[in-house]
Protein backbone atom coordinates (compact mmCIF):
# COMPACT_ATOMS: atom_id res chain seq x y z
CA UNK A 1 0.00 0.00 0.00
CA UNK A 2 1.53 3.59 -1.38
CA UNK A 3 2.24 5.95 1.22
CA UNK A 4 0.00 8.75 1.26
CA UNK A 5 1.45 12.29 0.44
CA UNK A 6 -0.50 13.76 3.94
CA UNK A 7 1.76 11.00 5.94
CA UNK A 8 4.67 11.49 4.77
CA UNK A 9 3.98 15.68 4.97
CA UNK A 10 3.13 14.99 8.67
CA UNK A 11 6.15 13.09 9.01
CA UNK A 12 8.60 15.73 7.69
CA UNK A 13 6.33 18.62 10.10
CA UNK A 14 7.01 16.61 13.44
CA UNK A 15 10.72 16.86 12.01
CA UNK A 16 10.67 20.18 11.99
CA UNK A 17 8.95 21.14 14.93
CA UNK A 18 12.07 19.14 16.74
CA UNK A 19 14.91 20.53 14.76
CA UNK A 20 13.14 24.40 15.90
CA UNK A 21 13.65 23.48 19.36
CA UNK A 22 17.15 22.15 18.61
CA UNK A 23 17.83 25.11 17.30
CA UNK A 24 16.67 26.72 20.18
CA UNK A 25 18.83 24.80 22.79
CA UNK A 26 21.99 25.36 20.23
CA UNK A 27 21.26 29.25 20.44
CA UNK A 28 20.51 29.58 24.18
CA UNK A 29 23.11 26.91 25.70
CA UNK A 30 25.95 29.60 24.44
CA UNK A 31 23.73 32.46 25.28
CA UNK A 32 23.68 31.23 28.97
CA UNK A 33 27.40 30.74 29.38
CA UNK A 34 27.55 34.49 27.56
CA UNK A 35 25.26 36.39 29.87
CA UNK A 36 25.41 34.55 32.67
CA UNK A 37 21.86 34.26 33.05
CA UNK A 38 21.19 30.95 35.13
CA UNK A 39 17.12 30.95 34.10
CA UNK A 40 18.54 30.71 30.05
CA UNK A 41 20.81 27.60 30.85
CA UNK A 42 17.94 25.73 33.03
CA UNK A 43 15.56 26.34 30.09
CA UNK A 44 17.87 24.56 27.67
CA UNK A 45 17.88 21.76 30.52
CA UNK A 46 14.30 21.43 30.52
CA UNK A 47 13.46 21.74 27.11
CA UNK A 48 15.16 18.51 26.96
CA UNK A 49 12.22 16.41 27.73
CA UNK A 50 10.26 17.59 24.79
CA UNK A 51 12.79 17.09 22.01
CA UNK A 52 13.37 13.86 23.64
CA UNK A 53 9.67 13.21 23.28
CA UNK A 54 9.18 13.76 19.53
CA UNK A 55 12.53 11.91 19.12
CA UNK A 56 10.73 9.06 20.06
CA UNK A 57 7.36 9.55 18.42
CA UNK A 58 8.60 10.30 15.03
CA UNK A 59 10.54 6.82 15.41
CA UNK A 60 7.34 5.70 16.80
CA UNK A 61 5.51 7.26 13.17
CA UNK A 62 8.10 5.56 10.57
CA UNK A 63 8.03 2.09 12.02
CA UNK A 64 4.71 2.82 11.76
CA UNK A 65 5.17 3.56 7.85
CA UNK A 66 7.32 1.14 7.09
CA UNK A 67 4.90 -1.50 8.72
CA UNK A 68 1.60 -0.48 7.37
CA UNK A 69 2.94 1.23 4.20
CA UNK A 70 5.92 -1.18 3.00
CA UNK A 71 7.62 1.73 1.39
CA UNK A 72 10.52 0.91 -1.68
CA UNK A 73 12.98 3.19 -3.08
CA UNK A 74 12.71 6.85 -2.40
CA UNK A 75 10.08 6.81 0.51
CA UNK A 76 11.61 4.27 1.81
CA UNK A 77 14.97 6.24 1.98
CA UNK A 78 12.88 9.17 3.02
CA UNK A 79 11.74 7.31 6.43
CA UNK A 80 14.98 6.02 7.39
CA UNK A 81 16.40 9.01 6.74
CA UNK A 82 13.75 10.73 9.06
CA UNK A 83 14.80 8.42 11.89
CA UNK A 84 18.46 8.96 10.98
CA UNK A 85 18.11 12.63 11.31
CA UNK A 86 16.06 12.57 14.61
CA UNK A 87 18.72 10.81 16.10
CA UNK A 88 21.61 12.89 15.57
CA UNK A 89 18.93 16.09 16.43
CA UNK A 90 18.46 14.46 19.71
CA UNK A 91 22.14 13.85 20.22
CA UNK A 92 22.94 17.85 19.40
CA UNK A 93 20.02 18.69 22.50
CA UNK A 94 22.09 16.49 24.73
CA UNK A 95 25.31 18.45 23.71
CA UNK A 96 23.29 21.79 24.20
CA UNK A 97 22.77 20.67 27.72
CA UNK A 98 25.82 19.70 28.38
CA UNK A 99 27.06 23.40 27.69
CA UNK A 100 23.97 24.99 30.08
CA UNK A 101 24.87 23.33 32.65
CA UNK A 102 28.74 24.04 32.66
CA UNK A 103 27.43 27.43 31.77
CA UNK A 104 25.07 26.94 35.30
CA UNK A 105 28.53 26.20 37.03
CA UNK A 106 30.16 29.08 35.11
CA UNK A 107 27.78 32.01 35.93
CA UNK A 108 29.39 33.65 37.81
CA UNK A 109 32.93 33.61 36.93
CA UNK A 110 34.96 36.42 35.04
CA UNK A 111 34.09 36.13 31.46
CA UNK A 112 37.09 35.38 29.38
CA UNK A 113 38.50 36.13 25.63
CA UNK A 114 37.27 32.71 24.43
CA UNK A 115 33.76 33.42 25.00
CA UNK A 116 33.69 35.10 21.99
CA UNK A 117 35.00 32.62 19.99
CA UNK A 118 32.75 30.08 21.57
CA UNK A 119 29.95 32.70 20.44
CA UNK A 120 31.36 32.00 16.58
CA UNK A 121 31.30 28.63 16.71
CA UNK A 122 27.68 28.79 17.70
CA UNK A 123 26.60 30.64 14.78
CA UNK A 124 28.07 28.43 12.51
CA UNK A 125 26.85 25.10 13.81
CA UNK A 126 23.57 26.58 14.53
CA UNK A 127 23.55 27.52 10.96
CA UNK A 128 24.67 24.15 9.67
CA UNK A 129 22.22 22.99 11.61
CA UNK A 130 19.09 24.76 10.22
CA UNK A 131 20.64 24.10 6.62
CA UNK A 132 20.53 20.30 6.92
CA UNK A 133 17.40 20.69 7.71
CA UNK A 134 16.61 23.15 4.74
CA UNK A 135 18.48 20.58 2.71
CA UNK A 136 16.02 17.57 3.64
CA UNK A 137 12.81 19.52 3.41
CA UNK A 138 13.74 20.85 -0.43
CA UNK A 139 15.83 17.79 -0.84
CA UNK A 140 19.18 20.10 -1.53
CA UNK A 141 22.13 18.18 -2.61
CA UNK A 142 24.17 20.78 -2.94
CA UNK A 143 22.69 23.03 0.58
CA UNK A 144 23.75 19.67 2.02
CA UNK A 145 27.62 19.58 0.42
CA UNK A 146 27.92 22.90 1.84
CA UNK A 147 26.86 21.83 5.54
CA UNK A 148 29.75 19.40 5.08
CA UNK A 149 32.27 21.74 3.83
CA UNK A 150 31.61 24.04 6.70
CA UNK A 151 32.55 21.42 8.95
CA UNK A 152 36.35 21.95 8.82
CA UNK A 153 36.37 25.40 10.27
CA UNK A 154 34.34 24.59 13.11
CA UNK A 155 37.31 22.28 13.60
CA UNK A 156 39.62 24.93 12.99
CA UNK A 157 37.90 27.16 15.53
CA UNK A 158 37.65 24.08 18.18
CA UNK A 159 41.54 23.67 17.80
CA UNK A 160 42.24 27.17 18.58
CA UNK A 161 39.95 27.59 21.09
CA UNK A 162 41.65 24.68 22.83
CA UNK A 163 45.45 25.80 22.61
CA UNK A 164 44.29 29.00 23.87
CA UNK A 165 42.26 27.84 26.99
CA UNK A 166 45.49 25.26 27.48
CA UNK A 167 48.02 28.20 27.46
CA UNK A 168 45.94 29.89 29.97
CA UNK A 169 45.74 26.47 32.12
CA UNK A 170 49.70 26.70 32.24
CA UNK A 171 49.94 30.57 33.19
CA UNK A 172 47.11 31.35 35.20
CA UNK A 173 46.53 28.41 37.88
CA UNK A 174 43.66 30.44 39.32
CA UNK A 175 41.96 29.74 36.02
CA UNK A 176 42.67 25.72 35.08
CA UNK A 177 38.85 24.54 35.97
CA UNK A 178 37.23 27.50 34.53
CA UNK A 179 39.44 27.44 31.20
CA UNK A 180 38.84 23.50 31.69
CA UNK A 181 35.06 24.04 31.33
CA UNK A 182 35.40 25.72 28.55
CA UNK A 183 37.07 23.57 26.76
CA UNK A 184 34.36 21.18 27.09
CA UNK A 185 31.82 23.44 26.13
CA UNK A 186 34.00 24.07 22.99
CA UNK A 187 34.18 20.34 22.00
CA UNK A 188 30.58 20.01 22.52
CA UNK A 189 29.85 23.03 20.09
CA UNK A 190 32.59 20.90 17.61
CA UNK A 191 30.75 17.40 18.33
CA UNK A 192 26.98 19.63 17.49
CA UNK A 193 29.16 20.22 14.39
CA UNK A 194 30.16 16.82 13.29
CA UNK A 195 26.31 15.98 13.73
CA UNK A 196 24.71 18.02 11.45
CA UNK A 197 27.40 16.84 8.89
CA UNK A 198 26.36 13.52 9.56
CA UNK A 199 22.67 14.57 8.68
CA UNK A 200 24.07 16.56 5.54
CA UNK A 201 25.40 13.17 4.71
CA UNK A 202 22.43 11.14 5.05
CA UNK A 203 20.60 14.16 2.97
CA UNK A 204 22.59 12.72 -0.03
CA UNK A 205 21.68 9.44 0.18
CA UNK A 206 18.05 9.99 0.09
CA UNK A 207 18.54 12.17 -3.08
CA UNK A 208 20.91 10.41 -4.90
CA UNK A 209 20.82 6.55 -3.13
CA UNK A 210 24.29 6.46 -2.40
CA UNK A 211 25.90 6.43 0.99
CA UNK A 212 28.87 8.78 1.55
CA UNK A 213 29.66 8.12 5.00
CA UNK A 214 32.90 7.32 5.51
CA UNK A 215 33.96 8.02 2.01
CA UNK A 216 36.02 11.35 1.59
CA UNK A 217 34.88 12.03 -2.07
CA UNK A 218 32.89 15.45 -0.83
CA UNK A 219 35.53 16.86 1.34
CA UNK A 220 38.34 14.62 0.48
CA UNK A 221 38.80 14.62 4.55
CA UNK A 222 38.18 11.04 6.05
CA UNK A 223 34.82 11.26 8.18
CA UNK A 224 34.95 11.32 12.25
CA UNK A 225 33.10 8.91 14.45
CA UNK A 226 30.23 9.60 15.54
CA UNK A 227 29.19 9.55 19.60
Amino acid sequence: MAIRDNELKHLKEMILKMASLVEVSIRDSVRALVTQEPSIANAVIAADLLINTYDVQIDEECIRLIARRQPVGRDLRFITTGMKITTDLERIADHAVNIAERALKLSEASPMRAYSDLSRMREIVQRMVKDAIDSFVNEDKALAKDVIERDEEVDDLNASVVNELMLVMTKEQGNVIHASQLIYISRNIERIGDHATNIAEMIIYMVDGRMIRHLADVTGQPPKPSD
